[in-house]
C-alpha cells in the first residue's frame, strides 16, 4: 500500500511538472484594468472588469497595438461577438499604415451574417486577410465566448478556433510580409470584446 501511495503521488508530481511550464510562458497582455502596455488610438477601446471592448463606432479604424515588438510567437485570447461585428487581428505590424496590406491581419469576424454572404474565403473568421483562407463552421454563436490561437512561427501562420485548427500553417513566404513587429487589434466600427490576452514569446533568445 505504501508503495502504491508513493508511486501515485510521484505520478501526479510529474504530471503537475509538466503542465508548469505551459503556463508560466506565457505573459499577459491585458492587466484587465486599463491599457498599460498598449500604444495607439485607445480611445476607441474601453478596459473594464477583465475585459477589453472595441466600441461601437468609436473604434472604427482604431488600431491599438502592443508596446513591445514580436517575431515568433504564441498568441492566445478570447473573443465574443457582436451580430455582424468585424475586427482583426494584426500580427508583426509596424505602428504605422495598414497591417492588412503591410504586415498580416487575421480577420476577427462574424460569418454568420448576412452582409458577408458573399465575401471572398480569404476574408472570412480567422483567415489571413486576403492571404491564405480559412476553415469556416467553428465559432461558436454570436455573444458566447470564443477561444482563439496564433501561432506565427518563420514564415507558417497557424489559427486554432475553439480547439481546431482552421488554418493550418499556411506559408506567407512568397508574400514578403516583416518578420518582427507588433501585435494589434484593429477596430472596424463593432463591438467585439476580448479577455484573457497572453502571447508565449518563441523567438531564439526567449526560448
Amino acid at each position: 500500500m505504501r508503495f502504491l501511495m508513493l508511486t501515485l503521488i510521484g505520478l501526479l508530481f510529474v504530471q503537475a511538472w509538466g503542465q508548469t511550464p505551459k503556463q508560466t510562458d506565457f505573459v499577459p497582455l491585458f492587466n484587465g484594468t486599463d491599457l498599460k502596455g498598449w500604444v495607439g488610438q485607445t480611445e476607441g477601446y474601453k478596459a473594464k472588469d477583465g475585459v477589453l471592448t472595441a466600441l461601437p463606432r468609436k473604434s472604427k479604424g482604431a488600431k491599438i497595438y502592443t508596446a513591445k515588438e514580436y517575431t515568433d510567437f504564441v498568441f492566445q485570447f478570447e473573443f465574443k461577438l457582436t451580430a455582424g461585428a468585424n475586427n482583426g487581428i494584426g500580427i508583426r505590424a509596424p505602428l504605422t499604415g495598414n497591417p492588412a496590406k503591410n504586415a498580416m491581419e487575421i480577420q476577427i469576424l462574424d460569418n454568420t451574417a448576412p452582409r458577408y454572404a458573399k465575401l471572398n474565403p480569404t476574408q472570412y473568421h480567422g483567415s489571413i486577410y486576403k492571404r491564405a483562407a480559412a476553415k469556416r463552421g467553428h465559432l461558436k454563436p454570436v455573444a458566447e465566448w470564443n477561444r482563439q490561437e496564433i501561432r506565427a512561427e518563420g514564415n507558417f501562420i497557424t489559427v486554432i478556433l475553439n480547439g481546431v485548427t482552421i488554418l493550418d500553417r499556411a506559408d506567407i513566404s512568397r508574400h514578403k510580409r516583416p518578420v518582427k513587429g507588433h501585435i494589434a487589434l484593429l477596430g472596424h466600427g463593432s463591438q467585439v470584446e476580448f479577455r484573457n490576452i497572453r502571447i508565449k514569446d518563441l523567438s531564439p533568445l526567449n526560448k
